[in-house]
């Protein structure tokens, strides 16, 4: 799948549509301000992959402080059997930037 824009994530999640949001930053970085969803930071997310208990056909959204650790994160999902998984390109960054 293709990576997700800020500007196509937030109009997506205005409607209530069947995806999952996975938060790879660290859990003070995700206290600190998050998009909801789960917070499996990227380390955690690299080791224990395989005992995920997602759908693998369900759409997942990966996101991170710049897009950088989400996109190895969505590389990984993949790469394990996971079909439909996007990074959010730009991360939390280009989310809050619509938002100024």
């Amino acid at each position: 799948m293709n990576d997700i824009s800020a500007a196509e994530f937030k109009e997506r999640n205005k409607v209530p549509v069947s995806f999952q949001i996975i938060d790879v930053r660290e859990e003070l970085e995700y206290q600190t301000f998050n998009l909801g969803g789960d917070n499996i930071p990227l380390g955690k997310l690299l080791t224990e992959a395989e005992d995920l208990e997602y759908d693998k056909e369900i759409e997942i959204i990966v996101i991170c402080q710049r897009g950088l650790r989400s996109e190895t994160a969505r590389r990984k999902l993949t790469n394990i059997g996971f079909n439909k998984v996007r990074n959010l390109t730009g991360g939390i960054l280009a989310i809050r930037k619509l938002d100024l």
